[in-house]
């Protein structure tokens, strides 16, 4: 009767010991995916906030008529574009090369912050510029760690992702200009 038992109780902790596992990796991937979508949150809100002090620049009078006429168009298009990732990555990458046009001087921006209300604005401006391109880093971490364990053997076999999309990264244009690094 004992010889049974002792195979027995040895499987018995296997099968355990696995369903633990698996249980534990299904937790990991769960918390991965809230990172990705809290990662994905905090990138959208960076970028409005790029765009809303992109349209606060061009409409203070600090810079020239036409150039605030391109980066207010470029901010807005940024700000509504539709829900399609790919077409929203073209946007930001488009103001981002508007910024980059129009704040890509040192010179520039240092006689842009030497006026009274141009101090705040460039202040702010870099501010929002360095915090979207940093959240978009986050965000596509976030990706690389989640793609990582659903790509394992057994993630895959037992479907514990369940029916979470797979996430994506977002590659988009987000460097700074060169006028606003060291600010």
């Amino acid at each position: 009767m004992s010889g049974w038992l002792v195979p027995a109780v040895v499987i018995a902790v296997i099968v355990i010991v696995f369903v633990i596992y698996l249980s534990m990796t299904a937790g990991r991937l769960d918390r991965l995916h809230h990172r990705v979508e809290a990662g994905f949150s905090s990138m959208d809100i960076q970028f409005l906030r790029r765009s809303g002090c992109a349209l606060e620049a061009a409409e203070s009078g600090v810079l020239d008529p036409a150039t605030s006429l391109v980066l207010m168009e470029a901010a807005h298009n940024a700000r509504a574009v539709p829900g399609d990732p790919i077409e929203r990555a073209q946007m930001e990458s488009d103001l981002t090369r508007v910024l980059a046009a129009a704040f890509g001087s040192t010179e520039d921006v240092n006689e842009i912050a030497e006026s009274d209300d141009g101090s705040a604005l460039i202040g702010d401006l870099s501010g929002s510029v360095h915090r979207a391109a940093m959240s978009r880093r986050f965000y596509n971490d976030a990706v690389r760690a989640c793609r990582a364990v659903r790509r394992q053997r057994l993630v895959r076999w037992f479907r514990l992702a369940g029916s979470a999309p797979y996430p994506q990264s977002a590659e988009l244009d987000d460097s700074v200009p060169a006028g606003l690094v060291d600010r």
